[in-house]
């Protein structure tokens, strides 16, 4: 097939045309429509497809193939014939935030190149956020706020942003940012004194258009930076989110919004230190708690087996308890921990014992209906029949008192 007419190409802001259907037919992406000219964008360069109505069926993807023919998957195909004329309407709001995000890349990637000569080797426009890839080793943050004023300072000004068509020759003569990988006629996107740059995808008439442009975080990524950003109605969103959260967890301290960060920081020093604190406690109440299991617990032979089953402790704590208990004196622990889900075993003996605790415990999950298996000296396991907890420790008892 022929490539298809943009309509797109000259008017972004186009959002409703007629055309004629050429083509009707399946694929691997669902049932396809070929116009005899579009307004809809087919993903590519970055940018996700436009999404609408032609006719009375719905357009829920649009990609283009290697000769330039633009394919519209469409729901409801049942109602488009070849022959047919039909009328199409393009989303609105995918169609401006698109717009917005993919014409603020071009003002933010030449921001880049003027605040630091960092040029933009890739770009994605994502359903929350954007980001370009720039050639900058050591990103900081005056760097970013240096390229975001720029930008700013563009969108603020209302410069005028204009389509070219022009061939080969006549791209040659122009300061485009980078080369185009399109032969023959080639589309440049300007923007007035500030940006040529070659593009196939939707723009804004004016950078007014475009809204705030802001930069919400950066990365490496394989050698450059990864810039992620947000323009127009996504900044607007994005505000709105950060605020609202901030405000929330002023209301938490009962403080103004802009406070907040030292309070924060504050109460995350005082839980660090209050963490220690308790990990230290735990520890003098575990070593009290081991020597209290074993006053209790009975001989056998040489050594003592200690067995207890607990509600609801984590199985951190269990294993920390169990090693305490071995530690002390010769002996075997058999703990377990449940709740209304599972049942989690740790099994540990003293390093002068020889029974296997990761084969015991094998033995014992299997009544669990679980698994488990660890070293000689220590291991563990679980399994979903909690009712069954009680019984497989007196079971692997009775086993270590006959090893």
């Amino acid at each position: 097939m022929q490539p298809t007419p943009k309509l797109y190409f000259r008017d972004s802001s186009l959002l409703e045309f007629s055309a004629t259907v050429i083509d009707a037919r399946s694929s691997e992406r669902g049932d396809c429509v070929v116009l005899d000219q579009t307004a809809f964008y087919p993903t590519g360069g970055g940018q996700p497809n436009d999404i609408g109505t032609l006719g009375e069926a719905s357009v829920v993807d649009v990609f283009e193939d290697e000769a330039g023919t633009i394919y519209h998957v469409v729901e409801g195909a049942g109602s488009l014939n070849t022959g047919q004329t039909v009328t199409g309407i393009i989303d609105r709001v995918r169609r401006l935030d698109h717009m917005q995000q993919h014409s603020g890349q071009h003002i933010l990637s030449q921001a880049f190149v003027q605040a630091c000569g960092a040029e933009t080797r890739s770009f994605h426009l994502g359903a929350r956020t954007s980001t370009i890839d720039i050639e900058l080793q050591s990103p900081t943050s005056d760097l970013l706020r240096a390229a975001e004023d720029i930008a700013n300072a563009v969108v603020f000004e209302d410069r005028p942003m204009r389509v070219h068509l022009v061939n080969e020759e006549e791209a040659a003569r122009l300061p485009l940012r980078k080369e185009s990988a399109v032969r023959g006629d080639i589309r440049v996107i300007e923007v007035e004194d500030f940006d040529w740059s070659p593009c196939g995808g939707t723009h804004a008439a004016r950078t007014g258009q475009i809204g705030m442009i802001a930069i919400r975080s950066h990365e490496r990524a394989k050698k450059m930076t990864r810039v992620e950003f947000v323009c127009g109605g996504r900044a607007l969103a994005d505000y709105r989110l950060a605020n609202n959260t901030a405000v929330a967890v002023a209301r938490l301290f009962s403080a103004e919004r802009d406070s907040t960060p030292e309070l924060v920081a504050r109460e995350i020093q005082e839980a660090k230190s209050n963490k220690k604190r308790i990990r230290d406690l735990l520890e003098l109440a575990m070593v009290a708690e081991a020597s209290e299991m074993l006053a209790g617990s009975a001989e056998s032979g040489d050594f003592k087996i200690v067995h207890a089953v607990f509600e609801g402790r984590a199985v951190e704590e269990v294993r920390v308890l169990a090693a305490k208990i071995v530690q002390r004196e010769p002996s075997i622990a058999l703990l377990a921990t449940k709740n209304a889900e599972a049942a989690r075993l740790v099994f540990a003996r003293s390093s002068s014992l020889a029974q296997n605790m990761g084969q015991l415990l094998a033995e014992a999950c299997e009544m669990l209906g679980g698994r488990g298996g660890g070293k000689p000296d220590l291991a563990q396991g679980g399994g979903p029949n909690v009712q069954r907890v009680e019984e497989a420790i007196r079971d692997a008892a009775e086993k270590t008192k006959a090893s």
